[in-house]
């Protein structure tokens, strides 16, 4: 199967970015299955609902969020009718919506699709992302009930991303990172399988600063004080994220490619 992961939408021109190339991209890369982050694709902070149906018309096939994953309030409801959205695994237990999903691929093959938050250096204390993963692994072996098995790492510490790469390895056929919109160059495909990328970055302006406009975060940067709050940068933005080919029968990656495409960032392509 041909997969194509991307990193953090960031604001409208992340949107945009996804609306005017994603279809030709699908076609001229022969994708089989695209997921994206798009916890940041409204205004920088979280993913509204008409924002999650503008990327899901223009091809996408799962939208995962992150620690903003309901900072915009209609995700709340919206999450519930829309189950091609998945928010973190190991968010509140209470929280609406679901971490992972089994999803139909082209030719009958099965895609599942987790998402999971890190703990080391996020604001918040949110449950062991470890056993999280570890349950639902368990329960969906690779290249049984899934042809392939995705897992969206989103949080801070690459260390925790490896070894969450590290843990997966020969359960899942993808592990990739998202959140810092910084794209990584460690590519790769672990000894039991599993394709690795510590962060897809973002598909964002890349001439800002992590997608926010670069004036307000340089002047806090300098002078350690706020005066307005952060707004999307709005230049061309870059496609940033990661392609793996899987094979049907054991869900092992058989090739993986970093994905750079549009804007700043130089081009990459599977």
């Amino acid at each position: 199967m041909r997969i194509l992961f991307l990193g953090d939408v960031m604001g409208r021109a992340g949107r945009s970015a996804i609306t005017e190339n994603l279809r030709r991209l699908r076609q001229d890369w022969r994708l089989d299955f695209v997921v994206v982050n798009g916890e940041n694709a409204s205004n920088g902070m979280g993913l509204s609902g008409d924002h999650a149906k503008l990327l899901l018309e223009a091809g996408v096939d799962c939208l995962t969020l992150g620690d903003h994953a309901f900072d915009q309030k209609d995700m709340l409801q919206f999450i519930e009718q829309e189950q091609r959205i998945i928010r973190p695994l190991n968010f509140a237990k209470g929280a609406p919506g679901r971490g992972y999903r089994l999803f139909q691929a082209p030719g009958g093959r099965k895609v599942l699709v987790v998402q999971v938050l890190g703990q080391v250096f996020m604001k918040r204390a949110f449950d062991d992302p470890f056993g999280a993963v570890e349950a639902v692994l368990k329960s969906h072996p690779r290249g049984g009930l899934a042809q392939a098995i995705i897992v969206d790492v989103h949080c801070e510490a690459t260390s925790e991303k490896m070894a969450m790469g590290h843990f997966c390895n020969g359960r899942a056929s993808l592990v990739v990172g998202t959140h810092t919109h910084v794209p990584t160059a460690d590519a790769q495909i672990l000894s039991e399988g599993t394709g690795y990328l510590t962060d897809a970055g973002m598909c964002g302006d890349y001439n800002s600063v992590i997608g926010m406009d670069k004036a307000e975060p340089m002047r806090r940067f300098l002078t350690g004080m706020p005066k307005t709050r952060f707004t999307p940068a709005n230049g061309e933005a870059s496609l940033s994220g990661v392609f793996v080919e899987t094979d049907d029968r054991t869900g092992a990656a058989k090739q993986i490619r970093m994905v750079r495409n549009g804007g700043l960032l130089q081009e990459a392509a599977p």
